[in-house]
C-alpha cells in the first residue's frame, strides 16, 4: 500500500528536481539568454554578436548519430534558402571543439557548430537531458531584436530545416 503512494511521489521528485537543474526553457516573446562559446572554426562567439539578424539556434544531442547527422544535413542542404530569408544557423552540443570540426569536414556542414562541454548554455536554455547528459533536441528562431520569435520543442529531424524555413519566412512577413 506505501509502496503504492511512494514511488509516484519519488518519481514527481526526480522530475521535479531535473527540470531545476536543467533550467526552464524560454518561450517565445522571451529574451534570449546571451552565451560565448567556442566554434567549430576555433573562435569564441556570442549570441549578441548576431545582434540584428536573424538565428536558427538549434541544440542536438551529439555528433555521428543518425539523427543528428540528419538534422544537420537537413540544415547543411537548405542553408542557402535559410541565409536568403535572412538568418543564421547555429548548432549547440555538449561535446567537444574537436568532435564538431570532424563532423562538420565529414559531412561538409556550411554552418557554425558551437561547443558547450562543461553544459552552461544547455542548461540557461532548458535543454540538457540529464539522463543521457546531452542536448535535447530543440530549435529556437531567434529575432534581430534578441528575443525569442519561435521554440521548436519536438523536432523531426527529417525535414525540419524546411520547417523552420517555412516558419522564418511567415514570422518575416508579419513584421
Amino acid at each position: 500500500m506505501i509502496r503504492k503512494f511512494i514511488m509516484p511521489l519519488m518519481a514527481l521528485m526526480v522530475c521535479a528536481a531535473t527540470n531545476v537543474f536543467a533550467g526552464v526553457t524560454p518561450k517565445a516573446g522571451d529574451k534570449a539568454p546571451d552565451f560565448k562559446l567556442q566554434g567549430n572554426d576555433g573562435k569564441m562567439h556570442k549570441l549578441s554578436d548576431f545582434k540584428g539578424e536573424y538565428v536558427v539556434l538549434y541544440f542536438y544531442p551529439a555528433d555521428e548519430t543518425s539523427g543528428c547527422t540528419t538534422e544537420a544535413c537537413s540544415f547543411r542542404d537548405g542553408i542557402s534558402d535559410i541565409t536568403k530569408a535572412g538568418a543564421k544557423v547555429i548548432g549547440v552540443s555538449v561535446q567537444d571543439v574537436k568532435s564538431h570540426q570532424d563532423f562538420v569536414k565529414k559531412y561538409g556542414l556550411n554552418f557554425l557548430l558551437l561547443a558547450d562541454p562543461k553544459m552552461k548554455v544547455v542548461n540557461e536554455y532548458g535543454v540538457y537531458n540529464p539522463t543521457w547528459k546531452v542536448a535535447s533536441r530543440v530549435t529556437f528562431i531567434i529575432a534581430p531584436d534578441g528575443k525569442i520569435a519561435k521554440v521548436y520543442p519536438k523536432v523531426n529531424p527529417e525535414g525540419h530545416a524546411k520547417e523552420v524555413l517555412a516558419d522564418l519566412q511567415a514570422i518575416k512577413n508579419r513584421t
